[in-house]
């Protein structure tokens, strides 16, 4: 369809430019763009009766929250300073985690260690982590937040136990921290509610949810395994089951 103007008639041709479609005798006021249709086929016509067309008068609100300044935001819409201030903080969540697991992957990197398959694992799991926090990094600048990246806590050097062993010490380390990623993350959706951010709940929910579920089972399979084998050699076996699987 085209649509010309002129003056004060506006008429709907066909996409071909043909026999009017619709046309109007309404005339355009300044700041208040409507009218009235009408009808015509071959020469008879017929008013269609409520039929109006405002967009500048609908928009006009949102034209005028639209920041002039260069500091601010011109993509931010309905987004809390409570949202932004909780995707902050899943920031550095995510971070900490990443900082714990590359501890881990140095620690079974040692020579005298020398678990290479866990060694593997937790740097790919830390790599995993630092993604996840680059994700909402991403996600703060769309919705037109601001990224305030927040101290992390120092992680542990040593990972060895006197009864359970490293190798089981470390999985179960991680399956709390998987744990407490996951509340952390329904904490967010849950902020994410309260405020009626709806995208951002839709955003926890595809990215993340389903992923940490997953991967909490994953580590409680491993957990339960490394309890069973015990330490010294079955450990060994343990590694290299996770090696071939990487």
């Amino acid at each position: 369809m085209l649509l010309k103007a002129a003056a004060s008639t506006f008429s709907l041709l066909n996409i071909h430019g043909e026999t009017p479609l619709f046309s109007s005798v309404s005339s355009v006021k300044p700041g208040n763009l409507s009218f009235a249709l009408r009808a015509s086929t071959k020469g008879s016509s017929s008013t269609l009766s409520g039929v109006v067309f405002e967009p500048f008068e609908e928009v006009k609100k949102e034209l005028d929250l639209v920041p002039s300044g260069q500091q601010f935001s011109l993509a931010r819409q309905l987004y809390s300073p409570e949202c932004e201030a909780a995707v902050n903080e899943q920031i550095n969540v995510e971070y900490n985690a990443s900082y714990v697991y590359h501890a881990l992957y140095a620690y079974f990197d040692r020579d005298n260690v020398a678990l290479k398959g866990l060694a593997k694992f937790f740097k790919d799991s830390s790599v995993e982590e630092r993604e996840h926090a680059e994700l909402l990094m991403e996600y703060q600048n769309k919705r037109g937040g601001r990224v305030k990246l927040q101290s992390m806590v120092l992680p542990q050097s040593e990972f060895d136990h006197p009864e359970k062993g490293d190798a089981l010490y470390a999985m179960e380390l991680t399956l709390s921290l998987e744990k407490l990623v996951n509340e952390k993350l329904l904490n967010l959706h849950s902020v994410a509610s309260k405020n009626d951010d709806v995208q951002l709940a839709d955003f926890i929910e595809s990215t993340y949810l389903n992923e940490q579920v997953d991967a909490i089972k994953k580590i409680s399979e491993y957990v339960s395994q490394l309890r069973r084998l015990g330490k010294g050699h079955g450990t060994w076996h343990f590694d290299q089951e996770l090696l071939r699987a990487a």
